[in-house]
């Protein structure tokens, strides 16, 4: 709900989505998501239609929290942060996807260390390793922070666990069932203080417009 250019950062996020085709949404929400409740509703005054899904037995995780979130879910559907801005090409990803018949996919970007550690090997059209702490040869990819996934791959997270998206990815990787899409275009988050600025100043020069 940070204040960026006089609107909460998730209206400028939703407004991204919007016009990329997304129109239904579900916000999985914790602590304090009341407040994203009183803002924004059902969506209808921003031109979308929002669901909510509560966590309301302590945080479940990332992965934990999308199979919470299952009742509200499309077939297919796609993940993303609350705190990232990701300028996507997402029908086209979604037509990708679509093409084959596996249980996710994951949006990387060929980040070589840049903007931050490399997480992600890719072999073909496939995910072939994912992890934030573990090095590996070849890692020059990143985890975009946009994935696809089938409902039916949350069969894989037992219910009321605690976990990881991480660890999902990983039995998907394991299962050859983890496509990799590629895009050229950077990530931007105001996960911390030099990510808000860096997102501010981007505005301001015109190179992100909101």
């Amino acid at each position: 709900m940070i204040q960026i250019r006089g609107k909460p950062f998730l209206e400028h996020q939703l407004n991204l989505l919007k016009s990329h085709g997304i129109s239904d949404v579900v916000f999985c929400v914790g602590y304090l998501g009341d407040k994203i409740k009183k803002y924004f509703g059902d969506g209808r005054k921003f031109g979308i239609k929002l669901r909510y899904s509560e966590e309301t037995g302590g945080l479940m995780g990332t992965a934990g929290a999308i199979k919470n979130a299952q009742d509200l879910l499309n077939d297919m559907f796609f993940v993303t942060y609350g705190d990232a801005y990701l300028i996507l090409d997402y029908r086209e990803v979604m037509r990708y996807f679509k093409k084959f018949n596996k249980l996710g996919l994951m949006v990387v970007y060929k980040n070589f260390d840049k903007y931050d550690r490399s997480n992600v090997v890719v072999e073909g059209n496939l995910v072939k390793i994912y992890s934030k702490k573990r090095r590996a040869q070849n890692m020059v990819y990143i985890d975009f922070g946009v994935s696809v996934l089938r409902k039916k791959a949350l069969d894989l997270i037992p219910v009321g666990k605690v976990i990881d998206l991480e660890e999902l990815y990983r039995e998907l990787i394991e299962r050859k069932e983890l496509l990799a899409f590629e895009t050229d275009q950077r990530f931007y988050q105001i996960g911390s203080p030099d990510g808000i600025e860096e997102f501010k100043s981007l505005i301001s020069s015109g190179q992100i417009k909101i």
